[in-house]
């Protein structure tokens, strides 16, 4: 096969498809009907002798050869949009553009309703996907294009553009009245008491993991979740307690059933960042969605915010 066998139209239509892993979002994106982006995509095939795309439950994943191809088309649109300034002006208040943001459930909690009540009244037509990616594939979905951002704490990602938007610490949560928050408790002490409680835990958040390996709990480990954001619930209905966020925490403590402690170990302090990749960060679209998210998340600078008395049901010492 010879480059002039491509069409380009073609090359943006395996891009999009790859990125959204759906034929008929792939088409709504490039304003194509489904017929017409499947016929496309059987042209595609036929020149490069490979199916490109399985299905798959929800879509179409890719095979080995289209995710060898996926970054060098990703890049060779991109270089090219740029140089014949397709990208030079973007819109909110028309725009129809999607952008697919890696991000936990507990990042979906956090941000994702501000983010969108932002986008109703500025931006009506963005679309927002969340694609939660093993954090080993984030460096090299961003730089391919297959994500536009990635939020949360990702000190792996070394390679990126990134903003820091706030500064937490993780907490144990616990329900209210729990027997724990009877005593004043502080030190040595406090630190015994947690480790007489039994925890919940969730298999896909390792930094939570690791607060409870340094509280040395993680025999008292009763119940192992796949989805952080049922944990609350669960810790209401019982004596477990959890690990999380303490910005995530506050918001259950204010709702009213849950108590707050702050654990005496070392390493609790993180930092929540906006990552992009450098290829991408002169497009408007990317420029002015990154400022939204900053004007709406990122705290000023100065360390951790302190917890409001009334919002911590353990007193302390």
């Amino acid at each position: 096969m010879q480059l002039n066998d491509i069409d380009l139209n073609l090359l943006r239509l395996f891009d999009a498809v790859y990125r959204a892993r759906s034929v008929s979002r792939a088409a709504e994106r490039l304003g194509l009907t489904q017929p017409a982006a499947s016929q496309g995509l059987t042209r595609l095939r036929t020149l490069i002798h490979d199916p490109l795309f399985m299905r798959a439950p929800g879509g179409v994943k890719p095979t080995p050869k289209a995710d060898r191809l996926a970054p060098a088309v990703a890049s060779a649109l991109g270089t090219l949009e740029l140089a014949l300034g397709e990208t030079s002006s973007f819109e909110p208040a028309t725009s129809r553009r999607s952008f697919r943001i890696h991000m936990s459930d507990i990042g979906e909690g956090r941000f994702l309703p501000d983010l969108m009540a932002a986008l109703r009244e500025q931006a009506p037509g963005v679309r927002i996907e969340t694609l939660p990616l093993p954090r080993a594939e984030i460096i090299d979905a961003l730089d391919t294009g297959r994500i536009d951002f990635a939020f949360g704490f990702l000190p792996m990602v070394r390679d990126s553009q990134r903003t820091e938007l706030l500064r937490d610490r993780y907490v144990v949560l616990l329900r209210a009245g729990h027997p724990f928050t009877r005593k004043r408790r502080a030190g040595a002490a406090l630190l015994q008491g947690l480790r007489e409680l039994e925890f919940v835990n969730v298999r896909t958040h390792a930094d939570t993991l690791r607060i409870l390996q340094r509280l040395r709990v993680e025999d008292r480990l009763r119940l192992t979740a796949e989805h952080f954001m049922a944990l609350p619930s669960i810790v209401r209905a019982t004596d477990l307690a959890v690990v999380m966020p303490r910005n995530i925490a506050e918001g259950f403590a204010q709702e009213g059933g849950y108590a707050i402690v702050e654990p005496p170990v070392a390493g609790r302090d993180f930092a929540v960042s906006l990552h992009w990749s450098r290829r991408f960060e002169a497009d408007p679209g990317h420029a002015w969605l990154r400022a939204l998210v900053e004007s709406l998340f990122r705290e000023p600078r100065g360390g951790v915010r302190a917890v409001s008395p009334r919002r911590t049901a353990v007193p302390p010492p």
